[in-house]
């Protein structure tokens, strides 16, 4: 029982408008994850559930470093909401090394604000598996025809339409992201304006499946309404879980804000998860 007890980890239980996390803080006792443990981890029957899991380290260039994980266990460079639950954990103003670059964040009582950089749509960055048109892809899936394509960190293709409670994205989203011409994968974002300062949006994330919200798809889908100049600065999104609310400063990058909220905490064995 002794050596049980000393194999616990803390972690904590978090969540951005519904999009939920397993946050462990490794910065003073290393932690390391397989595939399988976090897919275990992950399992909402038999493990604590999470649609990702996130290890807070040390970096010598920030902050802190935060990985991410999906919860089919493959490893991704970045995660909006995630990272500001990472932004809640360090708390006050910060820097979080990502894999997908270098994060500056803040966090109060009411959530937290990540500047996510700027957005890149060369079709290397996306990456595309050859050169086309980032902000019309000439191609289509089903009737989802000329997405935007773009990088925040992960790839993103963003489909404006007049109405995405009525795609069929559950289907539609595991074909498009497992597409031979997107061979890092990719998240889709079906999308549509209201005026210029609102969107719905709905998001199936790789790895993932279909997620109440998505940071890095709500700044993804920003920045490729921004770039045709359908939306303005400042947009507020409405994604299934609530709204997150993105920005664009006068050097071009883009700062999302949204909750950060701990749901429960508690200690657990990985271990025992394979």
């Amino acid at each position: 029982m002794w050596a049980s007890e000393m194999a616990q980890r803390p972690f904590i239980k978090m969540h951005g408008l519904g999009n939920d996390f397993i946050v462990f803080d490794a910065r003073r006792q290393p932690l390391t994850l397989s595939a399988a443990q976090v897919r275990a981890l992950a399992d909402r029957r038999t493990g604590i559930g999470c649609d990702q899991l996130i290890v807070i380290e040390p970096s010598d260039i920030a902050t802190a470093r935060a990985r991410f994980w999906n919860c089919d266990g493959a490893e991704v460079a970045a995660c909006g909401n995630g990272s500001r639950a990472v932004a809640a954990v360090l708390g006050g103003a910060a820097t979080i090394e990502t894999g997908g670059g270098l994060l500056a964040a803040s966090a109060d009582t009411g959530g937290a604000t990540v500047d996510m950089g700027a957005p890149r749509f060369g079709w290397q960055d996306v990456p595309l598996a050859f050169a086309m048109d980032t902000d019309r892809l000439p191609l289509a899936w089903y009737g989802l025809a000329e997405p935007g394509a773009v990088s925040v960190g992960n790839p993103h293709v963003v489909f404006f339409v007049d109405d995405p409670d009525a795609v069929d994205l559950a289907t539609l989203g595991p074909r498009i992201e497992h597409d031979p011409v997107f061979p890092e994968r990719v998240n889709v974002g079906v999308a549509a304006m209201h005026g210029r300062s609102t969107m719905k949006l709905r998001v199936w994330e790789r790895g993932a499946g279909l997620t109440r919200a998505c940071g890095t798809g709500a700044v993804a889908a920003v920045a490729a309404a921004q770039r045709r100049g359908l939306a303005d600065a400042a947009v507020s999104v409405d994604l299934p879980g609530g709204r997150l609310s993105i920005h664009r400063d006068a050097q071009g990058h883009l700062h999302m804000a949204g909750p950060a909220v701990v749901s429960f905490t508690g200690c657990v064995d990985p271990e025992q998860y394979q």
